[in-house]
């Protein structure tokens, strides 16, 4: 049977008569996390975890949101609905639906490596599983967090040395504070970009624990700060707001830093493979411990993962959607 449908609106379950993070407006939306692709105005009713909760009514304003916590089973129409950490960001879920016995479970946007912040990935048992593969090639294959983030500092601390501000983009949500609650802050002060500090007020108000940051404003005194972090959206480092630190050093974080060519026609310094993605070893380790036979993959090189899960075993389909994953020119640079 077909727990899901796939359709122009969304991911559609019939016996719940919801859909789940759908990009066109429907009267009850079950929501994986606050990223824009997923979460999107225009719903009568959302749902979503409760530490998600603030970071969408932040983008989304004043919406009809009401909240699950992690494993708690609720009855919707002939459905059983529960959210899993999905490891994404702070608040990210795997939603998983039963009808009649049967289980799908939606990944959202995933990744297995546990990262400080983030709930860390729940492996979920199913018949089917709709998984992202946004990296879905072998020649994505991550670095343990604890090497990139001393990459990151000795980089800092060098440019710090000389003086110099280190610009480092990441993605306002998740990324970001990800990045903030790992780098050494001891190596001196971090300033933030208006979208970053925004989402990071929104994190410190709800509990998580956040290094203290200077946000970056017309008055700042930037010769106060010299040589600091300074975390900015992507986009951002090659504007307006990036000159003002003069001859700074630039930097990107971003699993699209594997590939080669992309740092340099971004114009950054430097590259640092941070994503909050799978890697390709991590989707097949999600995909593998779902037990599930059916796969549908959703958004990234689903062509080739496809036919590598078919040559797998698993009856495999792709499925289109307007899910992003990461990219670096993304609507994520709004606050």
């Amino acid at each position: 049977m077909s727990v899901l449908t796939f359709t122009e609106r969304g991911i559609f379950c019939p016996a719940g008569n919801f859909f789940i993070d759908p990009w066109a407006p429907v009267d009850r939306a079950l929501i994986t996390h606050g990223h824009s692709d997923h979460a999107r105005p225009g719903h009568r009713r959302y749902l979503a975890t409760a530490p998600a909760a603030p970071v969408i009514r932040h983008r989304l304003g004043g919406i009809a949101l009401d909240t699950i916590g992690y494993g708690e089973r609720r009855r919707i129409g002939d459905s059983l609905v529960s959210f899993h950490p999905a490891g994404h960001v702070p608040g990210s879920a795997q939603i998983r639906i039963e009808v009649a016995g049967e289980v799908w479970v939606v990944s959202g946007d995933y990744k297995t490596e546990a990262d400080g912040l983030s709930e860390p990935f729940e492996p979920v048992r199913a018949h089917a599983f709709v998984s992202e593969c946004t990296f879905g090639l072998p020649v994505f294959n991550w670095a343990p967090q604890a090497q990139v983030l001393a990459e990151i500092d000795a980089w800092w601390a060098a440019n710090a040395a000389e003086g110099r501000f280190s610009l480092l983009g990441a993605y306002a949500l998740g990324k970001a504070q990800r990045l903030l609650a790992g780098v050494n802050t001891g190596i001196g002060p971090i300033l933030t970009h208006g979208a970053i500090e925004a989402t990071c007020a929104v994190m410190r108000a709800q509990g998580i624990a956040l290094p203290p940051t200077v946000p970056v404003t017309p008055e700042t005194d930037l010769k106060a700060h010299a040589g600091a972090l300074a975390l900015a959206p992507p986009s951002a480092l090659g504007g307006p707001w990036a000159r003002r630190f003069g001859t700074a050093a630039t930097g990107l974080a971003s699993g699209w830093m594997a590939l080669r060519g992309v740092r340099r026609r971004r114009g950054a310094d430097r590259g640092f493979v941070l994503s909050d993605h799978a890697d390709w070893a991590g989707l097949n380790e999600a995909i593998r411990e779902t037990g599930a036979e059916r796969v549908f993959v959703t958004h990234g090189y689903t062509t080739v993962f496809r036919r590598w899960l078919a040559d797998q075993g698993h009856d495999a389909e792709i499925v289109r959607t307007a899910f992003e994953g990461e990219t670096l020119d993304s609507a994520e640079d709004a606050p």
